[in-house]
């Protein structure tokens, strides 16, 4: 078994658990009483280490441990620290990948793709976890989860209107984190529409040379005939 088998193999129920982690987990935090008590928590627990197993098969498996683990840091620190348990929803974010197979070989419609599907489900992800961070908390501004909600998409735009911020250390991790997130989404945006709009006026600049070089075709046979004609003229009987 290699590692890219590994991985292959273990895409599709990494996601499943992912979603089954977000499920659990939305209707903890919106929903707590409608769990028997601790239920929530041992599902996710389980689901927890089913991550952790996949984490340690993939190192045991990586051929050069040392540069694989240092470039899947952020997976340790997910499985790892208990206080970030809603980074484990980043998971969810790998199932934008499948996307790519819809948006077809131009890279523009993946960019596309990735951006909106990302951003939907990382806004929602973002929200969730302020919620869970700031709920009960006798200071916080973010009192429900449409507190939550209008809060993420105001960050991620850049808005910043700044009438609801959080209040707690998580939370604000979680605001540098979709803050960060809303300025880099700006740049793919901004390049995306640049790129379009470069294409279309090439496109434009495509047709114009096109048309010119038949009007120049024509020209250029109308010419040879009228030459044809007066040569014919010329050395024709007197």
């Amino acid at each position: 078994m290699t590692l890219d088998r590994w991985r292959t193999l273990t895409e599709w129920p990494l996601m499943v658990l992912a979603v089954a982690y977000l499920a659990v987990y939305s209707v903890d935090v919106l929903a707590p009483s409608a769990w028997p008590g601790g239920l929530a928590s041992m599902v996710m627990q389980g689901i927890w280490a089913l991550f952790a197993l996949h984490y340690a098969v993939s190192l045991a498996l990586a051929p050069a441990r040392g540069s694989w683990f240092l470039r899947h840091l952020h997976e340790l620190v997910i499985v790892v620290l208990p206080m970030l348990r809603p980074l484990r929803l980043l998971r969810l974010l790998t199932a934008v990948n499948i996307l790519h197979k819809v948006a077809g070989t131009a890279l523009r419609g993946k960019v596309i793709i990735y951006v909106t599907g990302g951003s939907v489900l990382l806004v929602y992800l973002a929200a969730l976890a302020m919620y869970d961070a700031e709920a009960g908390h006798p200071e916080a501004l973010i009192g429900d989860f449409g507190d939550a909600l209008w809060w993420a998409v105001v960050s991620v735009t850049t808005v910043g209107y700044g009438d609801l911020y959080p209040v707690t250390l998580p939370g604000r991790l979680i605001a540098v984190g979709l803050m960060i997130y809303g300025i880099a989404l700006l740049g793919v945006v901004t390049a995306t529409l640049a790129s379009w709009i470069i294409q279309q006026v090439a496109a434009e600049e495509d047709k114009s040379t096109a048309a010119t070089a038949a009007h120049i075709e024509r020209l250029s046979a109308e010419i040879t005939e009228l030459r044809r004609a007066l040569t014919e003229k010329h050395h024709g009987p007197e």
